[in-house]
């Protein structure tokens, strides 16, 4: 098979040879051998009809657009993104960021639009041009439903904490007395033997056999002793109630397996219609979170130490860009951020019209993700110098990623603030908006695939088969649920979205530049648009051809290599134990 595509045995995309009639939402004339692409009806503009009556289509002429915007900008924008951005040479990240965008995240994003909309079959059914390839949906899907799992245990948190924030005093601003190390129980202070007090060389002040306080935090530190903030405590004991390990489960936690449950609860009443229902919850849900992301901005320039916050932030490190591990940050990063290879933007974008601008789209959405990023990494470092100011530490004492710096940092941060709870419900409402949106399209994606393996019989029960996801996936989370629950859910965290989904990105641009052909897949997108081929198409096919699968195949042997390496350094670990 050429790069050209004019291999007659590789069937067009989304055609059945079993029921033709059925390919595409239109009567579709396709010559392999002239290379003639003509459709015979005209783009419908009427929303209210479905344009295929079989499948559907989105309802309102944005319910797409948001979806797709919805599902980008997720959680990892406003939790992982800054602490990469620092970590990694502040200012500087953006420059691989930025060329990992347009290398690799804009193509396979818009490969990904183009694919659904065009076969207006999911990820599970698109690749019947090529059967050797059905194996990237099932892939796709096992990724979105593993990674929904959890996921949604992360929105029962947020709404554990609004439901929470909901008083006068939040719960999370003191110490409890049973907390032994918290701050405010276990002080810095100076341990004077003449008082009767004993400074261990550990660093810790000891009344007799009663702990005290630190008398150096420096020694403490280096033997594993340290305060603890109440957000901290609060965090782990009271709404985790986290064991010593994995090997600790425990129980189920009552008020955990609730909150899980009104988010499964959630969840199904917004896709119980599927997108005729999720197409109309985000045009709140993709919307909110960037009116609260400017109130908490706008508010964060108002506090002390806002300005080296975000001077710590943005603080270029040029050094960095020789360093492979900033490269492949950018990469991963990328992935994680769009959802690109997940299955989710072929899922979406399969019940678009025929002739939607998808190119528009998807050009839009990516760019919109990476001005979302970084005006997040914005928000939250404001917020993190205040709190480094008011605490006497510097930024890099109070910077994290992930769970850590929205369940415990920015927590603390709020408390600092006058009108404390409404910031937080601000805050958490804004997280729950958030996962809202990736979550509808992961379960959307596994819902689409299902319903598209025998459309006759599952698409009428639509409703049945979304409300038996829900319950499945909402037994298989209560593991989460447990005091071990949150090493489950790292667990899931590190091996459900990683490797696997840079592996299917580079498979999935083989498949269409290669198997299908670069040239071919031009035509049909133009096809699409209304032009012969699709705009800046030389560029398109240099990246799905060649740049793409070159940079996501080093950045997946560099993945590779950092993990063999961990886990030789975890095994090494055990066997000293």
């Amino acid at each position: 098979m050429g790069i050209t595509g004019n291999d007659e045995s590789v069937q067009p995309l989304g055609y059945n040879q079993k029921d033709p009639a059925s390919f595409n939402n239109e009567a579709y004339i396709h010559s392999t051998a002239s290379g003639v692409y003509q459709t015979t009806t005209k783009p419908t503009t009427d929303f209210s009809q479905d344009e295929n009556k079989e499948r559907g289509n989105w309802s309102g002429r944005f319910d797409f657009f948001l979806s797709c915007l919805g599902y980008a900008v997720g959680l990892g924008n406003v939790w992982r993104f800054p602490y990469l951005c620092y970590q990694n040479g502040g200012g500087v990240f953006f420059i691989p960021y930025v060329i990992m965008l347009f290398l690799v995240g804009i193509p396979i994003f818009f490969l990904e639009l183009s694919l659904g909309q065009f076969s207006s079959q999911g990820p599970l059914t698109c690749w019947k041009f090529s059967r050797i390839f059905n194996g990237l949906g099932y892939g796709m899907v096992i990724v979105s439903a593993l990674v929904g799992i959890y996921y949604n245990m992360i929105i029962g948190w947020s709404l554990y904490y609004l439901f929470a924030s909901f008083t006068d005093k939040l719960p999370w601003e003191h110490c409890d007395p049973s907390w032994q190390f918290c701050n405010e129980n276990f002080p810095l202070m100076s341990c004077n033997s003449t008082m009767g007090l004993n400074a261990y060389d550990n660093g810790t002040c000891y009344n007799g056999t009663d702990l005290l306080g630190i008398w150096d935090k420096k020694i403490a530190a280096n033997n594993s002793i340290k305060q603890i903030s109440p957000s901290e405590e609060y965090f782990n004991k009271v709404v985790l109630g986290i064991s010593e390990g994995v090997h600790d489960m425990g129980g189920i936690r009552w008020q955990l397996a609730l909150s899980l449950l009104l988010a499964w609860i959630i969840v199904f009443f917004c896709l119980m219609k599927g997108i005729k229902s999720s197409g109309k919850v985000v045009y709140f849900t993709a919307v909110f979170p960037y009116v609260v992301l400017i109130i908490l901005f706008v508010k964060g320039l108002t506090l002390d130490g806002h300005k080296e916050g975000i001077e710590f932030y943005l603080n270029p490190d040029y050094s960095k860009l020789l360093e492979p591990k900033v490269w492949k940050d950018a990469a991963v990063q990328i992935f994680f951020s769009l959802g690109a290879s997940w299955g989710g933007l072929i899922a979406l974008s399969s019940y678009n019209r025929f002739h939607n601008n998808c190119f528009r789209d998807a050009l839009i959405v990516s760019l919109g993700n990476c001005v979302t990023s970084f005006f997040a990494g914005l928000v939250i470092f404001s917020y993190l110098g205040f709190m480094a100011l008011k605490q006497g530490v510097e930024v890099s004492d109070v910077a994290t990623d992930g769970p850590g710096l929205a369940f415990i940092v920015y927590p603390e941060a709020v408390t600092l603030l006058p009108g404390a709870p409404f910031w937080s419900i601000l805050f958490f409402f804004m997280l729950l908006t958030l996962g809202l949106d990736s979550q509808f399209t992961l379960m959307e994606t596994v819902l689409t695939s299902i319903m598209d393996l025998y459309p006759k019989v599952l698409r009428p029960k639509k409703t049945w088969i979304i409300l038996a996801l829900c319950i499945t996936m909402y037994f298989l989370g209560l593991t989460m649920c447990t005091n071990g629950g949150m090493y489950m859910l790292q667990l899931m965290d590190t091996y459900a979205g990683g490797w696997a989904v840079l592996f299917i990105g580079l498979l999935e641009t083989i498949c269409i530049a290669h198997v299908y052909g670069a040239k071919r897949f031009m035509k049909d997108i133009g096809l699409m648009l209304g032009v012969e081929y699709a705009y800046g198409w030389p560029y398109w096919m240099a990246c799905w051809m060649a740049l793409s699968p070159v940079l996501i195949t080093v950045s997946y042997q560099y993945y590779s290599l950092v993990g063999l390496y961990r886990f030789r350094v975890l095994i090494r670990e055990v066997k000293l134990a």
